[in-house]
């Protein structure tokens, strides 16, 4: 299913729980205490449970691999992910989302001259400025471009798989050293180094597999479930959650 198939499906959804709503009101029969359940919030599943969901087995081939070619160009303001088509490419859409004290060039709302990340990585505060150092910060794929190959993106559609290369859910502003020493690994090889920020990694990268339809390793999966036995209740991010949905361009 595509993302665009699966936007209208969740659609429909909504429209059928919504009428199912209005006719619960409009029978009197119903209990007051059937009433209330129907109105009661439905739990949000955390970030184990999702993980428990997932398909296990092992990696697929590398064969076939091209960043560009298969995930499209990088940055791109045309695809199917959540905030493309704002005129602004991804790559400015993350700098503005997650950096603070940010000043923009010129006149443009867009393009980032500089700020502060508060890396999620190692804890570190990392001046950016954009020129010949812009570097110093990067654009983290949580789960990345590789290893989600490795995990069923090769079966995804060309759309699908554009749309996870630039999708805010799988994207962090990062230290550029912690993004290069992660390189292509997954939660089996790499960690970040500061442990405070390893459940809300790990729950990111479950929600952008269960999101995507792409499976876990043997290894990841027990690396995951290592990372949340010490916070089994961690949530799991989606599309809206703070830290994740892009700010509106002023």
């Amino acid at each position: 299913m595509n993302l665009a198939t699966f936007r209208a499906a969740l659609a429909g959804l909504t429209l059928t729980a919504t009428l199912s709503g209005c006719s619960a009101l409009a029978d009197q029969s119903v209990s007051d205490d059937a009433n209330a359940a129907a109105a009661a919030p439905t739990p949000v599943a955390g970030a184990l449970h999702a993980l428990a969901q997932l398909t296990v087995k092992g990696p697929a081939p590398m064969a076939g691999y091209d960043r560009e070619v298969k995930y499209g160009p990088a940055w791109s303001d045309t695809t199917l992910a959540p905030g493309s088509g704002n005129r602004c490419d991804t790559r400015n859409d993350v700098l503005r989302r997650d950096l603070r004290r940010i000043t923009f060039r010129g006149s443009s709302r867009c393009i980032v001259a500089t700020g502060t990340l508060a890396d999620p990585y190692t804890g570190k505060s990392i001046r950016f400025v954009r020129g010949p150092n812009s570097a110093i910060v990067q654009i983290d794929h949580a789960v990345a471009l590789g290893a989600s190959w490795r995990t069923g993106a090769a079966g995804l559609s060309q759309q699908q798989r554009e749309a996870l290369g630039n999708d805010p859910l799988n994207l962090l502003a990062a230290f550029g050293p912690a993004n290069a020493s992660k390189s292509d690994g997954d939660a089996a090889t790499w960690l970040p180094p500061r442990t405070g920020s390893r459940c809300p990694y790990v729950a990111r990268q479950i929600a952008v597999k269960a999101k995507y339809h792409l499976w876990v390793t043997p290894a990841e999966r027990d690396a995951m479930r290592r990372v949340l036995a010490r916070c089994p209740d961690q949530p799991l991010p989606t599309d809206t959650s703070k830290g994740v949905a892009l700010p509106a361009l002023k």
